[in-house]
């Protein structure tokens, strides 16, 4: 789950991250009023949609006084904004953070993330913050410092001093980076974090270190645990059809290609996408409706997987354990008798009561082809969609 810039920056001020000065509006009224609540200039106008490259997007545009605040609000709000994280339609723009500008020295970058490779935590920091860290990231890798930390361990003054050290900090910093790490740190591990970065982390003409921009991914298995945060969910810029099955209790995430697939199983949907790869075909999504699920799961993810126009076919891969393969057919036919089946289908049972459910779905009458065993399902499945025979 993403949170936007004016989340993020809540989240830091509960944790001691110094940011500037700001309130969140949804009108240009309000823009207005925020910035006389504000009472400095100038202040920075910045729109609040879940991706970067905002400023080169045009915005976060300048105001010093409130007639510019009012054209800025005016310009932006229920407008898209395009970036080159949106994508060419944009995301439209329902809010906006009304900041105080400050005057910068420096520009820092600071992130934090978990290495699953090393099972660490992994701190980055870099002189060169700003809007373009991901091309340093990419022409000067060696510009990021990067520091692991074990979990059990948790963030030691030594991983503080080698960031203070890294990034060249006069010694009058190296407190107050300390500081601003643990609370960071802090952050982090206590609202079950995926991601956060601070770009840039400015050093103020005064001395301060100020996060001007704070992002925030959160771990969505984790949200139970945080009811407030949760509630921040911005639900109108999820895809429609992942809503429907976080709803339902699906895991969906849509993908590019044309082969919608319904798997029971995080690990077999991924060995099945990666086997429609292997045979020449697209996943166009991963849909895992673990393994106890209900008929009315296996419906709703069926009905999810034909409301994507680009699915040119539909593998079903079930392997029968919690889940029984009887109650898998009785799923698939309720779904076509109430959501018509226009494109091809195979599928391929195996485990508890396969012979029951191969039964139940012969005598459906409904159109579909089973297959015995995975490549061959995977195999045949990529071969129609391509125009092959079957």
């Amino acid at each position: 789950m993403k949170l936007y810039e004016y989340q993020a920056k809540e989240l830091c001020r509960r944790y001691g991250v110094m940011v500037p000065p700001g309130l969140m509006v949804e009108s240009v009224a309000a823009a207005r009023e925020a910035a006389r609540q504000l009472g400095v200039w100038p202040v920075v106008v910045k729109a609040q949609i879940q991706a970067g490259g905002r400023g080169k997007g045009g915005g976060v545009p300048i105001a010093t006084n409130e007639t510019e605040v009012a054209e800025a609000a005016a310009a932006l709000l229920d407008r898209p904004l395009v970036t080159a994280q949106t994508g060419p339609t944009g995301q439209l723009v329902r809010r906006l953070l009304v900041e105080q500008r400050l005057e910068v020295a420096r520009e820092l970058y600071l992130g934090l993330i978990p290495d699953r490779a090393s099972g660490d935590f992994l701190l980055m920091a870099s002189e060169s913050g700003g809007m373009d860290i991901e091309q340093v990231a990419a022409a000067t890798p060696e510009k990021i410092l990067k520091v692991a930390i074990d979990p059990l361990l948790g963030l030691q003054p030594f991983h503080c001093r080698r960031v203070a050290f890294g990034l060249g900090l006069p010694a009058e910093l190296h407190q107050p980076l300390t500081l601003l790490l643990t609370g960071l740190f802090q952050l982090f591990l206590e609202n079950d974090v995926a991601l956060v970065e601070i770009n840039p982390l400015a050093i103020t003409s005064t001395g301060q270190l100020v996060a001007l921009d704070a992002k925030i991914e959160l771990d969505d298995a984790g949200l139970a645990r945080h009811p407030e945060l949760a509630a921040w969910r911005d639900e109108t810029v999820l895809d429609p059809s992942e809503l429907a099955a976080a709803r339902a209790g699906i895991n969906y995430i849509k993908l590019d290609g044309n082969i919608g697939n319904l798997v029971n199983g995080a690990g077999l949907a991924m060995a099945t996408m990666d086997l429609i790869k292997q045979a020449g075909g697209e996943p166009a999504n991963f849909l895992d409706v673990g393994g106890g699920a209900s008929v009315a799961m296996i419906e709703e993810g069926m009905r999810i997987i034909l409301a994507d126009p680009q699915v040119k076919g539909i593998l079903v891969n079930i392997f029968g354990g919690i889940l029984r393969c009887d109650l898998l057919a009785e799923g698939l036919i309720r779904a076509a008798r109430s959501h018509k089946i226009t494109v091809p289908l195979v599928v391929r049972l195996e485990g508890t009561n396969a012979d029951e459910g191969r039964r139940l779905l012969a005598e459906s009458g409904l159109e579909l082809i089973t297959a015995a065993d995975l490549n061959a399902a995977t195999a045949l499945i990529a071969t129609i969609v391509k125009g092959g025979e079957a």
